[in-house]
């Protein structure tokens, strides 16, 4: 079956958000104006207000959607038959390969700086992404059902274990502009994430 074209209005509308990513990217929150990116987007300024009321709106979707997608990178579902170490580790590298997209770091970047300039204006939506579970949280928590855990609260666990992997994969690049970590790093980091996690939590 082939797919249904997609209406006007709502490749308007990824239009719109395409380029408000690459302003934000480049030129920062305060830099950026509707104006440009209806420019960059091909669209009236009145069709970027149509779909968007704010540019605070349009933000705080792009924060929503940078967090999505972090999220929905770390999916694998607890296997009881599987090693807990090969598991961790394939969930660790889904991590470490959106750590490495240097369009992901740019964004995350930005974000982080309006978050620290208006923190007001991220309340809201920090708030909402407070409420979803990540795939990290998920596998623990089946891992602990399954008895191959100690008894720990699983968001706690995650942050710890995710933590493990973001001061070497995320804020060096985020804060201090490093690169991406390199493959053989990406590995040993991972590695021992693994290794220190389960040496602590194991059964």
């Amino acid at each position: 079956m082939s797919r249904a074209p997609q209406r006007l209005t709502d490749r308007k509308r990824e239009a719109i958000v395409r380029a408000a990513v690459e302003e934000f990217r480049s030129a920062g929150y305060e830099a950026t104006s509707m104006d440009r990116i209806a420019a960059v987007a091909g669209v009236s300024k009145r069709t970027v207000y149509n779909h968007f009321p704010s540019k605070e709106e349009l933000f705080a979707l792009i924060l929503e959607e940078l967090w999505h997608s972090s999220v929905a990178s770390i999916e694998l579902p607890y296997r009881a038959d599987q090693p807990l170490d090969v598991q961790l580790l394939q969930l660790l590298r889904q991590k470490l390969d959106l750590l490495g997209d240097a369009n992901f770091i740019d964004l995350a970047r930005v974000a982080m700086a309006e978050i620290i300039h208006s923190p007001e204006r991220a309340q809201a939506i920090v708030c909402r992404m407070g409420e979803k579970e990540s795939g990290v949280s998920a596998w623990i928590r089946a891992a602990i059902a399954d008895g191959r855990l100690r008894e720990v609260d699983p968001e706690f666990a995650g942050h710890q274990l995710q933590g493990l992997v973001k001061s070497f994969a995320f804020w060096p690049q985020v804060t201090m502009g490093q690169a991406p970590l390199a493959p053989a790093e990406r590995t040993r980091v991972a590695e021992s994430a693994v290794a220190m996690f389960l040496g602590f939590y194991a059964v």
